[in-house]
């Protein structure tokens, strides 16, 4: 192995060196059950809220307003199964995109057991959700729409600020998965009109198990654990002092960098979209070209099976992915890449490449110079195996027609884009 190149931060990104240095002191010496009423416990509660009042703060909400939870994934679980729960005399009809992250598509599935109706958005194929779409399925007896801010496979950012503004008019709760933007890109809560937004640390050089949920104040939640009365009875659980104080700093140094940061991510972004179209023959990318995250890129290949190209490249020591983590040991295609309209085979052939804090130039001149060499070889292979059969002389597919816009009912075969 040549070289070590992590290209995979939209799974998960390394917990900033100072990061873990201000963690550290909680483990030992300032630790403490910030539900206790001794000095120590005391400290421990004024670390959480000082974390607290930080994040709110980077999110344009109130202390107030943030809850502390393990993962992004607990927190739309909480505000899904809350607002289904709250909600149930107004309705039971819920709106969601067809691109969302399972942590909402698997609750969704389960209220749709209980009675619930489900309307599922389908993108355009460059991956946008259109808010008049949305607006025109909002029915009396909808009481949520569930939009991310960016897509965590394909890293398309929507317009969920016009989303929000027609969710709040038509008095709609509005949920947010914003696991993929914070850190990254500006995020403000009042700008998105948003009643719910989750987020996890890990996603923005903090630690693992440590994420939050902003719920506008006013909305009744009711708690997903049982138990205590940490977070205001919101959330049952000793609160996890260094993971919150990490997620907290990890925040303060994304407020810090992320301008420039974002523009020097972006800058690699191109070359990469740029080398790879140019040079590579049946190379697609998928998703909006500018309208995406400044460190997120996502192809389909011809002739080549992602999983393939991802071991070839980690045999290679560069760490890429095909799509989201949390659904890496599945043989289907993508529900995502299924969503804008790409075939099975296309769907089946694509690359997800992920920037971050440490990416450097010289780590994206070896990932092109191995993906240069990978592909031709994978494709070579490929032809050969097929060829003798006889009956194909190519296992080229061709590109996928795109579908059209337009709504994706519970009752239809292909409700999310998968077969």
């Amino acid at each position: 192995m040549k070289n070590s190149v992590y290209l995979d931060y939209a799974a998960s990104t390394p917990t900033d060196p100072r990061v873990l240095e201000t963690m550290q002191p909680y483990f030992w010496q300032r630790f403490g059950n910030a539900a206790s009423p001794h000095s120590i416990g005391q400290r421990a509660r004024k670390a959480v809220e000082d974390s607290r009042s930080l994040v709110a703060t980077f999110l344009g909400a109130k202390p107030t307003e943030i809850i502390f939870t393990s993962s992004a994934t607990e927190s739309n679980n909480h505000a899904i199964f809350s607002t289904a729960h709250s909600l149930k005399n107004k309705g039971n009809h819920l709106i969601v995109s067809a691109m969302e992250h399972s942590s909402v598509l698997k609750p969704v599935d389960r209220l749709r057991t209980q009675g619930f109706e489900v309307s599922f958005i389908r993108p355009s194929p460059d991956g946008l959700i259109d808010p008049t779409l949305v607006e025109s399925l909002i029915r009396l007896d909808t009481i949520l729409i569930a939009v991310h801010h960016a897509n965590n496979e394909i890293g398309v950012i929507e317009p969920v600020e016009q989303i929000g503004s027609i969710a709040r008019a038509k008095g709609v709760y509005f949920l947010v998965d914003a696991a993929q933007t914070v850190g990254h890109v500006p995020v403000n809560v009042g700008q998105m009109c948003c009643d719910f937004l989750s987020l996890s640390a890990h996603k923005f050089y903090g630690p693992l198990g440590a994420g939050a949920l902003y719920v506008r104040e006013g909305i009744a939640l009711d708690p997903l654990l049982l138990g205590g009365d940490q977070e205001r009875g919101h959330r049952a659980a000793t609160q996890n002092l260094p993971a919150i104080v990490g997620l907290a700093k990890a925040l303060e140094l994304c407020q810090q960098s992320m301008i420039q940061e974002g523009w020097e991510q972006s800058r690699l972004r191109d070359r990469i979209t740029h080398e790879v179209l140019e040079y590579i023959d049946g190379a697609l990318l998928n998703g909006h070209r500018q309208q995406r995250l400044p460190n997120n890129i996502h192809f389909s290949f011809e002739n080549v099976k992602g999983e393939e190209l991802v071991a070839a490249l980690d045999m290679a020591g560069i760490a890429v992915s095909q799509g989201s983590a949390c659904t890496s040991g599945s043989l289907t295609p993508s529900h995502v890449l299924k969503a804008i309209g790409l075939s099975d085979t296309r769907a089946l052939g694509s690359l997800r490449v992920s920037l971050g804090r440490w990416t450097t130039s010289k780590d994206i001149e070896y990932f092109l110079q191995q993906l240069k060499l990978k592909i031709p070889q994978i494709q070579t292979s490929r032809d050969h195996l097929i060829r003798p059969s006889g009956s194909l002389t190519s296992c080229r597919a061709p590109l996928a027609k795109h579908s059209v816009r337009g709504r994706v009912t519970p009752d239809e075969k292909n409700s999310r884009g998968v077969k």
